[in-house]
């Protein structure tokens, strides 16, 4: 989708702004992306790394106006902008009785608010180009709820609806909104997820250890991020891209797509055998 000025290997060049690009499917994306020929600002709240190609943007998805700032220095360098890719994100782990309100509004402020944020910045423009695309990276969780990231699977829930809505909003401007929804990779998410502060000494400390543990395996054994970097710069091509997009490994695609099949008794009963629970 977008324009046809050539970029390498027979893809068009576009403007890409990837959110959350210091680090994780974030990073992989915009070297990816930039590997393609596309012109790719990353931005984050920490600087990225030098050499490969991609102008980094101090943006903190949290702040509207570090947003349209961010946005601002796009269209003065490129004149337009075709192509958002939204990745700021964190886990936030523990049981949702020890999960202060605090902590799950800042949950909420990143992973969902952020991202309706730079939504709401870049629709304009691309309603004004006729054309855009919009790739929320989501989260199989986002699909079936994971005990003791509550937070985290509400986001992205919340996520999903909101894309499905807002995708259905745009499409008449000649804009497509689309939802990539990755398993476990093995990225920077392990170590950066946030617990609950007040979870250490709480009823649920032993069940939360164990799930935690198989989420940590899952997630330290997973594939490479390049997987949904790939995957996302191959549906950019895409003239009428779908409106879901899972990535990961089979198992856990398939596991999840049988919360669709399966009574829900059954579903939740092999969910909390998988976690330990």
């Amino acid at each position: 989708m977008g324009n046809d000025r050539a970029g390498k290997d027979g893809v068009n060049r576009r403007v890409v702004l990837v959110t959350g690009a210091s680090s994780g499917i974030g990073l992989a994306c915009v070297r990816r992306l930039a590997g393609l020929g596309h012109a790719v600002f990353g931005a984050s709240r920490r600087p990225g790394p030098d050499g490969i190609g991609v102008e980094f943007l101090a943006m903190d998805v949290d702040e509207e106006i570090s947003v349209r700032s961010g946005l601002t220095r796009v269209l003065d360098r490129e004149g337009r902008i075709d192509a958002v890719v939204n990745c700021a994100g964190f886990g936030l782990a523990g049981a949702v009785e020890d999960i202060s309100i605090e902590e799950a509004r800042a949950q909420f402020e990143t992973n969902f608010f952020g991202t309706v944020r730079v939504c709401r910045a870049v629709l304009p423009v691309m309603r004004g180009q006729g054309s855009g695309i919009i790739v929320n990276v989501s989260s199989l969780a986002g699909l079936a709820a994971i005990p003791f990231q509550a937070y985290y699977s509400a986001s992205k829930f919340a996520l999903e609806g909101l894309t499905e809505a807002l995708d259905m909003e745009v499409r008449p401007y000649g804009v497509r909104v689309v939802l990539v929804e990755p398993g476990d990779f093995r990225t920077g998410f392990t170590a950066n997820r946030r617990r609950a502060a007040s979870g250490r000494g709480s009823v649920y400390e032993e069940r939360f250890a164990a799930a935690l543990t198989v989420m940590e395996k899952d997630e330290l054994g997973g594939p490479e991020p390049e997987a949904v970097a790939a995957l996302i710069g191959r549906l950019l091509e895409e003239p009428n891209p779908r409106l879901r997009y899972t990535a990961g490994r089979f198992a856990q695609r398939a596991g999840v797509a049988l919360k669709r099949f399966l009574p829900a008794a059954l579903f939740r009963r092999w969910l909390m055998k998988y976690y330990g629970l």
